[in-house]
C-alpha cells in the first residue's frame, strides 16, 4: 500500500512540474539558448557539431540540428543542478564563457564533433575546463598547440565511432600529449544507424544520453 501511495505521489508530482522552455539570448554576435536552474552550481556551454547553426528566435524556437546529441540533453543538465548555454554558430564562445560565468562558476565549454574544434577559442576567456565528445581530437591538438595552453579536459569517446573525421584511435594520442590534464571516459554499445558522422548512431551517443550527461555534469561539479 504505502508503495503504490508512494507511485501515486510521484505522478502527481510529475504532472505538476511545468515544463520550461529554452531562454533565448543574445551572446558575443548572435543568440544562443539559456537554460538554469533556479539555483546554478555549474554552467555548461554546449557546442553542436555539424555546421553550427541552430537558426535560435528571439522567441526561444529554433530550427535546426534537434536531434544533435548536445543538443537534445541540453535541458538534462538542469537536473544536475547545472546551467547550459547551447550557441549558435554566430556566437563567440569566449564571449559565452563570459556570460555564463555571471550565471553560475566554475564554467565548462563542451563541444561535440565538428562543434570541438570551436572549443579552442573559447580558451582566451580561461574556462574551468572543457569538454570534448567525439570529437576532431587530431585538429583540435594542433589548434591548441601547446599542452600548456590547455586547461583540465575531460575526452568522452565511442570506441566504436565509425566516423572517419574523430576515429577512437585518435583519443590516446591525444591523452599523451595532455598528460595529466586529461580524462578519458570510453563508451561501448548503445545504437548505431544511418550515416556514421551522425547523431543517429555510436558518433553520436545514440541510446546513451542519460550517461553522457552524467558524465559530462561530473565532471563539471
Amino acid at each position: 500500500m504505502i508503495a503504490i501511495f508512494r507511485i501515486l505521489l510521484a505522478s502527481v508530482t510529475l504532472a505538476a512540474t511545468p515544463a520550461f522552455a529554452d531562454q533565448a539570448v543574445q551572446v558575443g554576435g548572435g543568440w544562443a539558448l539559456l537554460n538554469k536552474p533556479a539555483s546554478a552550481r555549474a554552467s555548461v556551454i554546449l557546442i553542436p557539431g555539424g555546421d553550427g547553426v541552430l537558426g535560435v528566435r528571439p522567441d526561444g524556437s529554433f530550427s535546426s540540428l534537434k536531434g544533435n546529441q548536445l543538443v537534445r540533453t541540453r535541458k538534462a543538465y538542469v537536473g544536475h543542478g547545472i546551467a547550459t548555454l547551447t550557441i549558435d554558430r554566430g556566437v563567440s564562445a569566449a564571449a559565452a564563457v563570459a556570460y555564463m560565468r555571471k550565471i553560475a562558476s566554475p564554467v565548462y565549454v563542451v563541444g561535440t564533433s565538428r562543434g570541438t574544434l570551436r572549443v579552442p577559442e573559447a580558451l582566451s576567456a580561461k574556462p574551468n575546463g572543457i569538454v570534448l565528445t567525439a570529437g576532431f581530437l587530431n585538429e583540435v591538438r594542433g589548434q591548441i598547440g601547446s599542452a600548456g595552453a590547455l586547461p583540465r579536459t575531460l575526452v568522452v569517446h565511442h570506441k566504436q565511432d565509425g566516423c572517419k573525421y574523430t576515429p577512437p584511435s585518435a583519443v590516446e594520442p591525444f591523452k599523451a600529449w595532455g598528460g595529466a590534464k586529461v580524462t578519458v571516459a570510453w563508451f561501448d554499445g548503445g545504437r548505431d544507424s544511418g550515416n556514421p558522422c551522425q547523431a543517429g548512431g555510436y558518433h553520436g551517443f545514440a541510446g546513451q544520453d542519460g550517461r553522457v550527461v552524467s558524465t559530462i555534469a561530473g565532471f563539471a561539479r
